[in-house]
Order: C-alpha cells, then sequence, then structure tokens
C-alpha cells in the first residue's frame, strides 16, 4: 500500500518556500560536520515545546492522532511497519488503526501505541518516558500496532526486502543474545526510519548514536553515521506523511507540535552532504544542479607489494570541471577504502585468496565517475603454523565438565581457532583461549590436548598432555535445586523481569524435569512452563527472562526467554513470566512445588518493585515464603544476576578448607585435618587408584612411601560430601 496523505497544491508549495525561510539563519553552503553542527544548532533551538508522554495536557498521544492520520480513512492512524489493508486474518500487518483504539495497558488486542523509532534501552543513557526529552519527542515516535511493535522489540535495524520482518542478512549481540536478528522495517518505511535516526542524533547527539541502533559500519563517516541509514535514505524517497508530520511539528500553534523541524526530511540531500554516500534527492534543486559534470574514469589500476593480508592500489588520477575531491576503492565490487589520494593499502583480506579491484572518483557534489577496469589480484597462501599453545590449565572440575584453558599461540598472519582433544578425539573447536568441556562421567581421569589452527588450516603441534579428573559428584547436604535470585522491576523500566535458579549440590542436574509456575494476583498456580532438556552444572545458575527484556546484563546471563508477550495460549502476554509483584513465582519438579518466591496465595503488592536475592546461608530449597532468608534490594539491582555465592555452615563445608600437608612434599608422610572420619583415595594421572584407606581425627597420616615421583589426585569422602585435591610429590 502506498503511502499517501491527499494535499492541495497550495499546500505543498506553502512548505516548500517555509522550508527555505526556515533555514534562512542556516549556511547551506557548508559540508560535512561543519554543515551537520549548523544543523544541529537550529533544530535545538528551534524545539521550544518538549511534550509529555502521558498527561491531561498536550502529549505524545496527541501528536501522533494528529500527525499519524489516515487522510483516505476519516478517525484512522497509518501504522508504521504496516502495509496490509485489513482483509487477511494477521491484524499485526494492518497499514491502518482506528485512532481510538489505543493501547492504554488494559490488555486489549487489536490496540496500537507508540513505537520508539530509536529504541529507549539503545540510548546511552536509556531514555526515560517521565522526563520530556528525548523519549518523548515526537519526531520519532510513530504510531504501530502493538504486537509487531513488541516483535521488533529493541532489535537493530538491519538489512532486507519487502514488507517489515525478522532480517536474515543481518545479527547482533542483542535479547536473542550474540546472532539476535536484526530488524528490516519494510521497503515503504526504511527512509522514514533512516531519517528519524538521522534526527534524533542531529537533536541528541552522543545519546542517539546510528550506531547503536543500525547494524553498519561508520568507517566512511567522520563520526557515528553508519552506511545502512544513508542508503535506506537514498532508496526511500520522502513520503507525503513525512512531510505533513514536518509541517505540523513547525507550526507551534499547533495543539501538540514541538517547533522544530527534521532537515533529512525537508532535504535528504542534506545527509549525503554530510556524510557522503550514494546521492539522496535533493528536493530544494540547490546543490545537485550546481554542478551536473562527473569526474573523469581512473585509469591505469595497478597493484603492487601484494602480502598475506594486504594489497597496494594506485592510480592515474582523474579530472573534473570544477575538481576531484576523492575516490572510492571496491573490493570484489563492494565499496572498502575511501581516499583523497592516488594509492591506498587494501588490508583485512583473507590469505590465498582472489579479488576484484577497482576505483571510482567523486566531486563535492557527489558526481561519480564510471567504474575503472577491473584488476584481480591474490594475497599469498600461509604456508606457516601458529606457535602451540602454552600454560594449559584444568580448573572449575564437576562430576560431568571441566574448564581447560591456555596461552593463547601467535602466527604470522592470524590464530583462526583451537581444537580441544579429550582422550585423543577431538570434542570441540573455540576461537577463545578456554574452552569448557561437557558431557562426562563421574570420577574418571581424561587426557586432555589443545592445538591452534590458522586461516589456511596450518595446525600447530598438540600440546602434551594434562591430566584432568571429574569430581565424584558424591552428596556434600544439599540435595536440591532452588531460587536464587528475583527482580520485579519499577514500572518505568518495563518488562525487566528474571529468575535465577542455582544448582549447590555436588551433582550435574537435568532441568527436564523442572519447570516454573506462577500464582496469578495470588490465586491458583498457572502456566507451568518447562526449562528445558539441559545440565545445571554444581556451582552453576540458570537465568530465565522476560520475553522483552532489554536490560543488557540480563540479555547477556540470560539462558531462556519466557513466552512471547503476545495473547497465545497458554502463556497469554508471556505469562509465568509476566509476575507483576502480587504474583508468587514457583519452582516445580515434576509437578510438585519444590521452592517458592513470593507468599502463596498473598494478592497485594508483596514482591513488587525489588530484587530479592537468596542469602548465601540458605542451601535447601522451602515452600513456605520466608523473607529472612533473602536480601531485599532495590529493581536495579542486576549486578549479581548469572553467579551466586553460597556460605554453607561449618559442618558442610569442612571438606573445602581442610589442609593437607605438606604439599608439595618429598617425604612419605602427609597429614590432614580432619572433623570427623573420611576415606583417602589416592589416583595416579592415568586414574588408575594407587591408594585407599581410612583416617579418622586421631588417625590423620597416610604413608607414600610406595608412590613414584609425580602428580596426584587425592580424593577425601566422608559420609555426607567429597572433595578433590592435586597432591604433588617431588
Amino acid at each position: 500500500m502506498k503511502k499517501t496523505l491527499l494535499l492541495a497544491f497550495t499546500m505543498l508549495s506553502f512548505t516548500f518556500f517555509a522550508q527555505q525561510s526556515y533555514y534562512n539563519d542556516v549556511d547551506l553552503t557548508l559540508s560535512g560536520t561543519q554543515l551537520k553542527e549548523a544543523l544541529a544548532i537550529k533544530t535545538i533551538a528551534a524545539h521550544t515545546h518538549f511534550l509529555e508522554y502521558t498527561s491531561s495536557g498536550p502529549d505524545v498521544w496527541d501528536a501522533t492522532n494528529a500527525t499519524d492520520k489516515n487522510v483516505d480513512i476519516l478517525g484512522h492512524v497509518v501504522l508504521f511497519y504496516g502495509w496490509e489493508d485489513g482483509s487477511d486474518n494477521d491484524d499485526t500487518n494492518d497499514y491502518s488503526r482506528d485512532n481510538r483504539s489505543q493501547d492504554i495497558g488494559n490488555g486489549d488486542s487489536f490496540v496500537w501505541n507508540r513505537e520508539h523509532v530509536f529504541p529507549k534501552s539503545l540510548a546511552n543513557p536509556v531514555l526515560d518516558t517521565d522526563v520530556p526529552g528525548p523519549a518523548t519527542d515526537a519526531h520519532h515516535l510513530r504510531a504501530a500496532d502493538r504486537t509487531r511493535n513488541s516483535t521488533r522489540n529493541n532489535r537493530k535495524y538491519g538489512r532486507g526486502s519487502g514488507t517489515s520482518n525478522f532480517s536474515n542478512v543481518d545479527f547482533h549481540n542483542g535479547l536473542d543474545g550474540p546472532n539476535t536478528a536484526a530488524w528490516y522495517p519494510g521497503d515503504e518505511w526504511k527512509g522514514d526510519a533512516a531519517r528519524m535516526i538521522m534526527y534524533m542524533y542531529l537533536r541528541y547527539g552522543e545519546v542517539c548514536l546510528p550506531t547503536a541502533v543500525g547494524v553498519g559500519s561508520k568507517k566512511f563517516t567522520e563520526d557515528e553515521m553508519i552506511d545502512l541509514f544513508l542508503q535506506w535514505n537514498a532508496e526511500d524517497p520522502v513520503s507525503e506523511i513525512e512531510i505533513a508530520r514536518n509541517t505540523y511539528h513547525a507550526d507551534i500553534t499547533n495543539n501538540a507540535a514541538q517547533g522544530n523541524r527534521n532537515p533529512f526530511i525537508d532535504n535528504p540531500y542534506l545527509a549525503t552532504r554530510i556524510w557522503g554516500g550514494n546521492s539522496a534527492d535533493d528536493t530544494w534543486g540547490i546543490y545537485k544542479s550546481t554542478d551536473t559534470q562527473a569526474p573523469t574514469t581512473p585509469i591505469n589500476v595497478t597493484l603492487s607489494n601484494i602480502s598475506l593480508n594486504s594489497i597496494d592500489i594506485s592510480w592515474d588520477a582523474s579530472t573534473d570541471n570544477i575538481g576531484v575531491t576523492g575516490y572510492n576503492v571496491l573490493v570484489n565490487g563492494v565499496l572498502q577504502e575511501q581516499t583523497t589520494s592516488t594509492n591506498i593499502l587494501v588490508a583485512n583480506l583473507e590469505t590465498n585468496t582472489t579479488y576484484t579491484f577497482s576505483v571510482v572518483a567523486k566531486d563535492l557534489i557527489n558526481n561519480m565517475s564510471a567504474e575503472s577496469a577491473v584488476v584481480n589480484g591474490t594475497t599469498l597462501r600461509d604456508l606457516i603454523a601458529p606457535t602451540t599453545p602454552t600454560d594449559v590449565t584444568v580448573s572449575n572440575e564437576t562430576d560431568s565438565s571441566f574448564k581447560v584453558s591456555w596461552t593463547a599461540s601467535t602466527d604470522n598472519s592470524a590464530v583462526a581457532n583451537y581444537d580441544v582433544y579429550v582422550d585423543n578425539t577431538l570434542h570441540g573447536t573455540t576461537s577463545d583461549v578456554f574452552y569448557i568441556v561437557t558431557g562426562l562421567t563421574a570420577s574418571t581421569n581424561y587426557s586432555v590436548q589443545i592445538l591452534a589452527k590458522d586461516s589456511d588450516n596450518n595446525e600447530s603441534d598438540k600440546t602434551v598432555a594434562i591430566s584432568a579428573i571429574t569430581t565424584s559428584g558424591t552428596f556434600n547436604g544439599v540435595s536440591e535445586l532452588f531460587i536464587s535470585e528475583y527482580t520485579e522491576p519499577a514500572p518505568s523500566t518495563g518488562n525487566q523481569k528474571a529468575i535465577e535458579i542455582v544448582n549447590l549440590t555436588g551433582g550435574t542436574i537435568n532441568l527436564s524435569e523442572y519447570s516454573i509456575q506462577k500464582q496469578s494476583n495470588g490465586g491458583s498456580w498457572v502456566d507451568d512452563y518447562p526449562l528445558g532438556n539441559v545440565d545445571i552444572i554444581p556451582g552453576d545458575v540458570f537465568v530465565i527472562v522476560h520475553a522483552d527484556v532489554t536490560e543488557q546484563k540480563l540479555i547477556d546471563e540470560a539462558d531462556l526467554y519466557g513466552p512471547p508477550n503476545i495473547d497465545t495460549f497458554p502463556y497469554q502476554f508471556g505469562s509465568p513470566m509476566n509476575f507483576n509483584g502480587n504474583d508468587p513465582v514457583g519452582l516445580y519438579k515434576n509437578g510438585v512445588l519444590i521452592d517458592i518466591i513470593g507468599e502463596d496465595g498473598n494478592s497485594r503488592d508483596h514482591i513488587h518493585n525489588k530484587t530479592w536475592r537468596r542469602k548465601a546461608t540458605i542451601s535447601a530449597p522451602n515452600t513456605t515464603f520466608t523473607e529472612n532468608e533473602w536480601e531485599i534490594l532495590s529493581a536495579a539491582t542486576l549486578d549479581n544476576f548469572g553467579s551466586h555465592t553460597a556460605t554453607l555452615s561449618t559442618a558442610d563445608t569442612f571438606l573445602n578448607t581442610f589442609k593437607m600437608y605438606p604439599n608439595p612434599t618429598n617425604g612419605n608422610k602427609v597429614y590432614f585435618n580432619l572433623l570427623e572420619n573420611a576415606q583417602i583415595q589416592i589416583y595416579n594421572v592415568l586414574g588408575k587408584q594407587v591408594l585407599n584407606t581410612k583416617l579418622s581425627k586421631d588417625e590423620n597420616t597416610i604413608n607414600i612411601n610406595t608412590l613414584s615421583k609425580g602428580v596426584y589426585m587425592v580424593q577425601i569422602t566422608t559420609g555426607k560430601q567429597a572433595t578433590l585435591k592435586k597432591l604433588i610429590k617431588n
């Protein structure tokens, strides 16, 4: 559906001349950051009326109702991201909606709300709708279907085609982790989005960076503008609804007008003039018409100094009727470098790879020459292997896993990744200098080796094998999982809701038997949400977050996202993770309640707007909410999510603090300070048991005269728990 707005010819003419007079005090002959600063001064100074997000007087609702009217359907607003006339069964893609169906928070469907084109959580600091400012600036607030708006969430914008949807091209570190899909606004809306982001950057500077809200490169600009928005600004011309929005806000006599304009709607070429890129429309006709002649095509493109990762390129200078201002260097047909000279080093290339190179000349008005003849070049092949990793160590042993770490290798080009071998079999590959080995058997000795590889698959030697012994997983006095942290935020911070579950037992536990439920307003338990068929190792935590969470700390620590915040059976609007402080939350095992946060059957707001953290001395779940088991913190306290500190009683933890001495030893006796009887088992590096004996407080010495020099693992077991320590005999 075309974005139309029926305006009389006289209105369009008036708008054009109003644009010119509005900018009379701006030096439009400037370019680059100088023009950006001049327009910023104008935009800030003209912004004389600051709207509120919701109030009894003129606010953002009033502005949106006025500026986003669908002139073809009386009483309707046009929905950003929409495209369909309402004839199908999908309400979320509608182009238009009755303006009376505002989302006022009562859970109704088929409503519209205010889309922050620049998401609040991606600004720095996070935008606050309680304070008039960038969060309430109507220039970037558009009417949108609530569900489609929620689907976009705080995803960055990225490339795509067609109608609005998740990008299948660009991904970023966001609400779904490192591989969060970006959001494509749709062919008909991408220019609108770009110009709103440009406005927010111009108006609010470092608070609203384009690099924070889009997936793209800032390589070719002097600041934080990215190529994605420059491309969209050029590809999608200004629509009449954008012009109407700008005209409304420029006239301060309008009920909810701000007084300022978006310069990039008035003339998209202003963005080209500031940041470059492909030329957008020059709607004023004051730039592109002054010079229509392009520079001559660069010739004699030559390659030299070809190495593993770089190639030098040079060419003969172009000429122009006014003057050449620079050159674009294309690698495989894509803009890779920009320069004002006639040579440049193209770096960061892959080894042993063939590339095509070409050059385009440009002038101040962004007239571009034809592309030069293409020249092919191949980088050198890497024949040198990385160095062998060093300092391999094993730590964080559990009954089913351990962590192996090492010092990084070096390479004449670059180390690509490391292969981790367990018992001479490849277990996994990583680009980090550590790796978590999982899926192991308790009380078992494993041999671990690492090798490094580069991008040409040259391999280093394997490291010398080291031994890693998993723990026994013996009972340590803690028998069950429990809730270790809970946060229900203040209303202004949205859906920053999370639950953390900790495993303090001695063994790995699979979560397939576990789920969470909530009591709706203290009523019956509802919406059993399984935690999945995943393992949680001893000492680790498992974090479940609301589907619409935007706090980066919670995004980083999330192991599971709650159901989507939409009306979908059986988890309506994100239940059970949509708790509101009067909804106790329970941890269930095989359908039986084993732990609770919140008082059973209590419908008052007794746990709202707070973070609740289980005290370090608690080691067991409790189906009766006991407030003195918890630390009560402000709702914004999220720093501890992703870990839990426990300090059990002396009786439960003496094995973690006992002394075994001397260690290392060059003698034949080792002494232990024990509080109760213990079984001592010693294993060599191959996992073979070489000694097995019992000790007590009074008989606390073992004789190791039969053991040869080397490294051994000593397992100490009591009636309640076990631990594993390293012993060195010199």
